[in-house]
């Protein structure tokens, strides 16, 4: 089957299309006919030159971690089922034309939705709702600021702040000011402001990692800061010493979500409050493309991969 693959660490040209065996399927998982996949900013990470190698010398290496696709056998689901869903943390290669995957980490695609559109959802809608309902708890009236608001978390933070009946303030780069407007902030700012002339917040959420520190001082009492990324090991060391250090700690987490956030994930978007954001669909060919577009930035919502 073909797959997105790469033999060495390094830049998205590292990428190409290749052939691997269809994948086996263990007793009790779902083969799945993928359609789409997306690109997500950890996969960056795992291919680079200085977090790669801490996951071996293997070669080749796979890509995707998130799907959208028809079922095609397997236990809990029927045959030709829509659905969508993520692999389990630590694993990658759902940018192939098949994938075998437990059932709990599947649910049905929203109705509705095209496979390709859904694709750009299940790894920043399950990383939105766990950062904004489950660690920072946010609540009705609250104040809140994205950062890296036009990006794929960002982009659904914003929405999903709106539903839970926050202010939202999101900042982005000058060029996406609208485009944030447009998913429902409240307030849209530039990122190249003075984080200190931007008010105190509830909950602070950073999608961006660098200079985390800056935006902790924004909290207000009881304060909530959420960080779902990082960019140095400076970053990683501010990050674990804030566990530990003061009232307004910053919770990081990486996500492994199960069918039951998929499935809240589904009525979300099919009552309207969530929907996905795709700036551009890349064919498998052209997965290095895809990569780049991600690590040049300023992206609006999430680059797809058509399988």
């Amino acid at each position: 089957m073909r797959a997105a693959l790469y033999d060495r660490y390094g830049p998205p040209e590292v990428l190409y299309e290749g052939t691997v065996p269809e994948p086996e399927v263990p007793l009790g998982h779902v083969l799945v006919r993928v359609h789409a996949t997306s690109v997500n900013g950890g996969e960056r990470l795992m291919r680079s030159r200085w977090f790669g190698p801490l996951l071996g010398r293997r070669f080749p290496k796979r890509v995707g971690v998130d799907l959208a696709g028809e079922v095609v056998r397997g236990p809990g689901f029927a045959p030709g089922a829509r659905v969508w869903g993520l692999l389990p943390y630590g694993r990658f290669g759902s940018a192939a034309e098949f994938v075998s995957v437990h059932p709990r980490q599947l649910a049905p695609s929203p109705a509705g939705l095209d496979l390709v559109e859904a694709a750009a959802l299940p790894a920043v809608g399950t990383t939105a709702i766990t950062a904004l309902r489950d660690k920072a708890r946010l609540r009705a009236g609250e104040r809140l600021l994205v950062r890296g608001a036009s990006g794929g978390v960002g982009s659904v933070a914003v929405q999903l702040g709106k539903a839970y009946g926050a202010h939202v303030t999101a900042l982005a780069s000058a060029r996406n000011l609208d485009f944030v407007r447009s998913l429902g902030a409240d307030e849209a700012v530039d990122y190249a402001v003075d984080p200190a002339s931007l008010g105190r917040f509830d909950v602070v959420l950073d999608t961006y990692g660098a200079g985390a520190s800056a935006y902790r001082r924004l909290l207000a009492p009881g304060g909530r800061m959420v960080g779902i990324a990082f960019r140095s090991a400076g970053d990683i060391a501010y990050l674990l010493a804030s566990q530990v250090f003061g009232a307004r700690r910053v919770r990081f987490f990486s996500g492994n979500p199960k069918s039951e956030l998929f499935a809240e994930l589904t009525a979300l978007v099919e009552r309207g409050a969530l929907r996905p954001v795709v700036e551009a669909v890349h064919p498998l060919a052209r997965v290095a493309d895809a990569h780049r577009a991600v690590e040049v930035g300023g992206v609006r919502g999430k680059h797809v991969i058509r399988i």
